[in-house]
């Protein structure tokens, strides 16, 4: 089949790179998570490599303006410890449209050298279709007021067993240590603006890798490997916002000679404004 006309298709592969998962490397992801669990002496947190799908947006499509992270699944399958040479992959797994919005969606694999799966992610981004472009009454993609309407409320909680918050505020150097050091929408107020935003957007693989930070804070090793999470991206988090990754355990499952824990998963804002919800497990 000939893919000429259209580059972004499905089983489209992106190869990847090969790589050492250092000291510095973990250091650069903890400095700007804030998060400096024990086990991080010996291993790597589970979304060190949080952003390998954006190493190259060669799988974006043509219209950016407006363009939103919609979604985040990941599957962890074994610990990374620090020293270990890893390579990556990337391929588009997916299309899909929905409300004005095409989706595409890229999978990524983080590989030990002799092969073994260590960790899979499945990126959802969602681009305006053009011609369509649904604008905010200021010209915007996306204003500050949406999250206020009722259909951006998403209520989550009161059906299990809550852990204890992780809250952090999102301050513009939490955003360039996240999603630096490039000048770009997730940390130049300018450029945000030119692609549609009203202020800088927060890289949507920081709320995941928050929920991951609380997970791996209660569940260790058991989320190390053998965790996943599916979360959606239902609003956006602006830079100078402070947010609390939030769990209830709902459900307990045996599996093996082991306990797979499943969750409820959200991140909010301090006025209960949802910025991700979904789902999560670990095992026990």
């Amino acid at each position: 089949m000939n893919h000429n006309d259209e580059p972004v298709y499905v089983g489209r592969d992106f190869g990847g790179r090969e790589m050492t998962i250092d000291t510095a490397l973990v250091e650069r992801y903890l400095d700007a998570l804030g998060q400096r669990l024990p086990l991080y002496t010996e291993v790597a947190p589970a979304l060190v490599l949080h952003s390998e799908c954006f190493e190259s947006i060669a799988w974006y499509l043509k219209n950016m303006w407006g363009n939103l992270h919609a979604r985040q699944e990941w599957e962890l399958f074994g610990e990374i410890p620090i020293g270990t040479r890893v390579r990556t992959r990337g391929f588009i797994r997916d299309r899909y449209h929905k409300r004005g919005r095409d989706y595409v969606v890229k999978e990524t694999w983080v590989q030990a050298e002799d092969g073994r799966l260590l960790s899979r992610g499945l990126t959802h981004q969602s681009f305006l279709v053009e011609g369509s472009a649904k604008q905010s009454a200021t010209g915007e993609a996306v204003a500050k007021e949406r999250e206020k309407s009722t259909e951006r409320r998403f209520e989550m909680g009161g059906h299990g067993t809550a852990l204890t918050p992780l809250e952090k505020t999102i301050t513009e150097q939490v955003c360039m240590a996240f999603s630096g050091p490039s000048e770009n929408y997730h940390t130049n107020r300018t450029a945000a603006r030119a692609f549609g935003f009203p202020d800088i957007v927060v890289q949507g693989m920081l709320s995941t890798c928050m929920a991951a930070e609380l997970l791996t804070r209660d569940y260790g090793r058991g989320f190390l490997a053998g965790g996943k999470i599916d979360m959606r991206l239902v609003n956006v988090l602006w830079a100078d916002e402070t947010v609390r990754a939030c769990a209830e355990e709902t459900q307990a499952v045996p599996e093996a000679d082991r306990t797979r824990i499943h969750l409820d998963l959200w991140v909010e804002k301090t006025d209960g404004t949802k910025v991700a919800v979904g789902t999560a497990s670990a095992l026990r």
